[in-house]
């Protein structure tokens, strides 16, 4: 069912499926939860109950991952000869916190560890022949990657023939060839025998520092590993379902107290120290502080952080990179701008499907943020270039109706290199091979972007009545949680809801209301949505659409109705 809005958008609301009513019946929830968990697939007891109540139990045996218990083999074998083992990570959140939980694991275990993470602007991505020099500076007898290494055939073919294992754990897709390295641990390899193909480069670490510390006396320290591992899971924007659900769970509820100096100095930076922490602190607080350090060219600071040795370097560091943040943010508006600009003043999203751009003047590390901004403003895929020793570094993002990483892999005789997943890229090429790039790309995605696909849609979860908000309900909707890529955050709708306040403008930008429905009275906040004041009024008849945020304020949980969208009641659907 389709109805209209006055902000444009196309409203889709779910229809009701009967398999809720059972679900409910079975489970004893009340139906609204359970058409939630129909409308994500959840159709059976047993399958929601493992969703709504899954526990560390419930994590996949490590050893059904193909090369596992090689890998294990090969670094307790490096650990009890003192082997240097060396690990080579990527720049971003996932890859940086790969490193320092992979990094403390082996040296528990006695091993002698050392790390490399590439310089982002320098270097680039992954692992190159170039870097058997530093394997060999740092004398180490086994490499491990973390988030990379799926593509690095020439490495592995190089540092093999030098007497060097590399052990390759991994989650982006293989190209034509896989490295002959002596364990390779993805789940999204054919073959690769794991059930769950979804992880993060940190869950695959994670897979394998569990099955190294299997039946050791370090088994039990593993739920303090999940802390780290469930800010690399949000920041890296991969499914929160299956076993990535259970690892931000409790690695959320764990950074309520934390013991280590440097994510204590970084949490109380962001303001959230003794807080409960949930996914949009981690993405919009924790990781940006974190990746800025990577885009800035010092993910080695980033990295030190969780290192510190006293609570003084702690505060240092974290500062630090909050000030780096802020260096970042200032460099991404300057950006947006620019590409708005030469977006709204050239018509090109009335001219193109696909917007490419790029800029001698942009800064890579920061262009994939922006890209991601234009995609929501625009509603169509980007893919922004940063020109730089005649290459043109690109980072682009898509929306869900269209895969950008087909249509690279369309055009791949045009890169260098390039990777990524069906809603983030990376690339390189020549700035000469631009104009023909843009050309293939066009001409790829006119036929398979429909106008439909660039009509922006909000899809609604069920109706929902005020009076139907109860303690009782609240308590299933937050089992729902955690919310993100695969579980987005549930989303109601409610007609002839009341405007009983005179609406409110909050630092010029946001909406506050209070609204009334069935005798029931709610605050109501529209981020980014002040300009709807203009149209309200007290009394004011609306329908909306809306999330729920439940939050602490002064030692109570507060709930707010977060509005997507807002029309005149009875405005007819169009």
């Amino acid at each position: 069912m389709v109805v209209g809005s006055m902000k444009q958008n196309e409203w889709i609301l779910s229809d009701a499926d009967p398999r809720a009513d059972s679900l409910a019946a079975a489970l004893g929830i009340p139906v609204k939860i359970a058409r939630i968990l129909v409308n994500r697939k959840i159709t059976d007891a047993e399958g929601a109950q493992s969703f709504l109540h899954g526990t560390l139990e419930d994590l996949h045996d490590p050893f059904l991952l193909q090369g596992m218990r090689t890998a294990v083999e090969r670094l307790l074998k490096a650990a009890s000869r003192g082997e240097k083992v060396l690990i080579f990570g990527d720049y971003d959140v996932d890859g940086v916190l790969s490193v320092v939980i992979l990094s403390r694991a082996l040296s528990t275990l006695g091993a002698k560890v050392d790390y490399y993470i590439p310089d982002r602007l320098e270097e680039g991505y992954g692992l190159k022949t170039s870097h058997i020099q530093i394997v060999e500076e740092k004398q180490a007898r086994v490499v491990v990657s973390v988030d990379c290494g799926i593509k690095a055939v020439d490495f592995v073919r190089e540092a093999s023939g030098k007497g060097v294992d590399v052990i390759i754990t991994d989650h982006h897709l293989p190209g034509d060839q896989l490295p002959e390295a002596l364990a390779v641990l993805n789940p999204v390899v054919p073959g690769s025998g794991y059930p769950y193909k979804s992880l993060a480069g940190i869950g695959v670490a994670f897979k394998l520092i569990q099955a190294l510390f299997q039946g050791h006396p370090r088994e039990s320290q593993l739920p303090h590993y999940l802390k780290l591992v469930s800010i690399a899971t949000v920041a890296d924007i991969v499914s929160l379902t299956g076993e990535n659900r259970i690892f931000v769970r409790y690695g959320l509820q764990g950074l309520e107290g934390v013991s280590n100096l440097g994510l204590k100095s970084l949490l109380s930076v962001c303001g959230l120290e003794h807080k409960s922490v949930q996914v949009s602190d981690v993405g919009f607080r924790i990781a940006p502080r974190i990746n800025a350090a990577g885009r800035m060219g010092r993910a080695d600071l980033a990295v030190q952080l969780f290192f510190s040795g006293s609570e003084e370097e702690g505060r240092r560091i974290a500062s630090e990179l909050d000030d780096m943040n802020g260096i970042r943010q200032g460099i991404e508006k300057k950006i947006y701008a620019q590409a708005t600009q030469r977006i709204r003043s050239q018509s090109l999203d009335q001219r193109y499907k696909l917007l490419v751009l790029g800029c001698d003047e942009w800064h890579r590390g920061v262009i994939g943020i922006v890209a991601s901004k234009l995609k929501e403003d625009f509603h169509r895929p980007v893919l922004l270039f940063a020109y730089d020793a005649g290459k043109a570094h690109g980072s682009g993002r898509s929306i869900r109706e269209f895969p950008l990483i087909e249509c690279l892999d369309h055009t791949r005789q045009y890169f260098n290199n390039y990777g990524g997943h069906p809603m983030a890229v990376g690339c390189e090429l020549g700035i000469d091979n631009l104009p023909q790039l843009k050309r293939a790309m066009n001409a790829y995605v006119d036929n398979r972007i429909t106008e439909e696909d660039l009509r922006r849609k909000i899809r609604i979860d069920t109706r929902l009545d005020f009076d139907e908000i109860g303690a009782a309900f609240l308590d299933h909707f937050a089992l729902l949680s955690p919310f993100g890529v695969g579980n987005p955050k549930p989303i109601f709708t409610t007609d002839d809801v009341e405007v009983v306040a005179a609406p409110r403008r909050l630092q010029e930008r946001h909406l506050k209301l209070l609204l009334k429905h069935n005798g029931r009275y709610f605050d109501a906040v529209g981020w980014g949505k002040g300009d709807w004041i203009d149209s309200l009024s007290k009394g004011s008849r609306i329908s909306v659409v809306y999330s729920l945020q439940v939050k602490e304020y002064l030692g109570q949980e507060r709930l707010t109705l977060v509005l997507e969208d807002m029309r005149p009641f009875g405005t007819s659907p169009t």
